[in-house]
């Protein structure tokens, strides 16, 4: 009796088990799937950044004590079994450590290969005993509003976890930190503090944006750059270590009301060709004054400034489509962007800024100003030391060409000039 009850009961419990499995079974859908599939290539990135405490001691002179470490936190995702991955820029700007820590709790130090602030992402490499787990770069170009969308990611520190929401659209602008950002994917998957970086995916397991910000004061909106940008960034940051400046060569201004009734435009955006470079890239394809620009790789454009920045996720050779309006017709343009010529950077100190420099001790000495230029109009005189341009630190005469170039399509410039003891700040149109 007491065998055949033990036999029951064994039976009993193989039963249940096999009904557990069955429902488990029913239970899996793509989203099992999908973490299952992309989960493992999920790190968690820690950085260590030192911050240096100053003040000034009874004589009024600046003295430097120990400063502090400060932690931060974020996601990442493995792109290339070899070690290559994909974070925010956000996420590791400023850090002097980086450690990545990999589905297998595997703590690795982290390189930074490149990073480009004004798309926000970053390119690590780390050196893993053996190859790793990847998520497949995939497209943004055919993203459907209201697909699925999965993100996994570190929220607070809370590693590998999983939300589910929808597309909720393509070709965003907003600002954060004082930046706009265009061009981005909307989500309403949940995307908290530590999920940067993370990837946003569909339901193949493919990557079709990398998480990077929210609303802070909403709910349910997420933001995450679009998967075909991230390839052609990543691809520039890995070749070269930073996104190298194109040239296109075009020139647009805002779009005004009494103009766009002109041209027999009636929907909301676009911009209008000013002026087009001799021998640009925008030139050989066909672009000329007085086109309308509506749309920039199949999204519409909203002004100027939105041109500027879609630029900057164009590196060179990466073809672009412009959506035109001429003479009340639609035409569609391929362009090309080319590395910034050389000559042209050269000659930009003087012909827009209005000044010839040479390097000395600690900064850039100007050696000549040019009568009615923007630098001639604020008072600045040779003998006066250029330490700054905006972010850039001026120490080179090569720091004063890429920084002219990185603004070159800015209205306005900010100097840190120096003369005798006393440094100023000064704003030059441009």
């Amino acid at each position: 009796m007491r065998r055949a009850t033990g036999c029951s009961l064994i039976l009993i419990l193989l039963g249940s088990l096999s009904s557990v499995s069955v429902r488990a079974a029913e239970r899996r859908d793509a989203v099992v799937e999908v973490v299952e599939k992309a989960g493992p290539a999920v790190v968690f990135i820690g950085t260590e950044k030192r911050v240096e405490r100053r003040f000034r001691g009874p004589s009024g002179r600046r003295l430097q004590m120990d400063g502090e470490t400060l932690e931060g936190l974020g996601s990442g995702v493995i792109i290339d079994a070899k070690g290559i991955i994909v974070t925010n820029d956000h996420v590791i700007r400023g850090a002097s450590a980086i450690h990545v820590r990999l589905d297998d709790g595997l703590r690795l130090d982290a390189e930074v290969i490149g990073s480009d602030p004004l798309n926000d992402l970053a390119v690590l490499r780390v050196q893993p005993p053996s190859p790793l787990p990847v998520a497949r770069l995939g497209t943004s170009a055919d993203l459907m509003i209201g697909e699925k969308a999965i993100a996994i990611g570190s929220p607070y520190g809370l590693e590998k976890t999983v939300t589910v929401g929808v597309v909720s659209g393509t070709g965003r602008s907003f600002r954060a930190d004082n930046r706009s950002y265009n061009d981005f994917i909307q989500t309403d998957a949940a995307i908290n503090p530590g999920n940067s970086g993370g990837p946003l995916l569909n339901v193949n397991g493919e990557i079709i944006g990398i998480n990077t910000a929210i609303y802070a004061s909403a709910q349910g909106i997420g933001f995450a750059i679009p998967a075909d940008k991230v390839r052609r960034i990543v691809e520039e940051l890995t070749a070269h270590g930073k996104v190298r400046p194109v040239w296109v060569g075009l020139h647009t201004v805002d779009l005004t009301p009494l103009k766009a009734r002109e041209l027999g435009w009636e929907r909301r955006g676009g911009v209008l060709v000013d002026r087009v470079e001799a021998g640009s890239p925008a030139a050989e394809a066909g672009l000329r004054p007085g086109d309308l620009i509506t749309a920039m790789g199949g999204t519409r454009v909203t002004g100027p400034e939105d041109v500027r920045i879609r630029l900057n996720g164009f590196p060179a050779r990466a073809s672009i489509t412009f959506d035109v309006l001429r003479e009340g017709a639609p035409r569609s343009f391929s362009v090309q962007p080319v590395p910034y010529p050389p000559e042209r950077a050269a000659a930009l100190g003087w012909e827009r800024l209005g000044v010839r420099v040479k390097a000395v001790r600690g900064g850039l000495l100007v050696t000549a100003v040019r009568p009615g230029s923007p630098a001639h109009e604020v008072g600045l005189e040779a003998g006066d030391g250029l330490l700054r341009l905006d972010t850039t630190r001026l120490l080179e005469e090569a720091d004063l060409r890429e920084s002219l170039v990185a603004a070159r399509n800015k209205a306005s410039i900010l100097l840190v000039v120096s003369r005798g003891r006393s440094a100023y700040y000064l704003t030059l149109p441009f």
